[in-house]
């Protein structure tokens, strides 16, 4: 198995502990619903990352031919999770603003920042792929996904 299946789960570990010790946990704000909501269809999306580097590592080819056909099965709602990843963070962001005000002293804010641009460049540049694929903006979009994945992970770190 990939390494990225592993941080996968701690990043998912991390965010379930960050929500159960929030201080309105079991009745979650609105935010922090909607937030939990769009980090999990960004996740879904982002352990095909880890699928497609187990594929590559398997030596086993029955494997190999198992992990593609599950892959194969996600790949037509690839496009429209991301998209509704971005809905919801974009409206956790939106309730965010609105309950608490915007400021560039809030670290948590300006990463939270950050991660919302580079999901919006991500999921552009997913929607290109489909138009025009080629192999530098597969790349972008690979490093645009972690970008956004070591973001994440700052943003709940905060």
């Amino acid at each position: 198995m990939s390494n990225w299946f592993y941080l996968n789960f701690i990043l998912l570990l991390l965010a379930i502990w960050k929500i159960i010790t929030h201080f309105s946990f079991p009745e979650l704000s609105l935010h922090v619903l909607l937030g939990f909501i769009g980090f999990l269809f960004f996740l879904f999306n982002w352990t095909r990352n880890a699928m497609f580097s187990t594929i590559r590592s398997v030596p086993d080819r029955n494997i190999k031919i198992r992990l593609v056909n599950v892959s194969k099965k996600v790949i037509p709602f690839h496009r429209w999770t991301g998209m509704a990843a971005l809905t919801f963070i974009l409206l956790h962001g939106g309730t965010v603003i609105y309950h608490y005000g915007f400021s560039f002293k809030n670290g948590k804010m300006l990463v939270g920042l950050l991660a919302m641009i580079t999901l919006v460049f991500l999921v552009i540049s997913g929607w290109m792929r489909l138009i025009k694929p080629s192999v530098k903006l597969r790349r972008i979009h690979l490093r645009l996904g972690m970008l956004l994945f070591s973001l994440v992970v700052w943003h709940l770190l905060l």
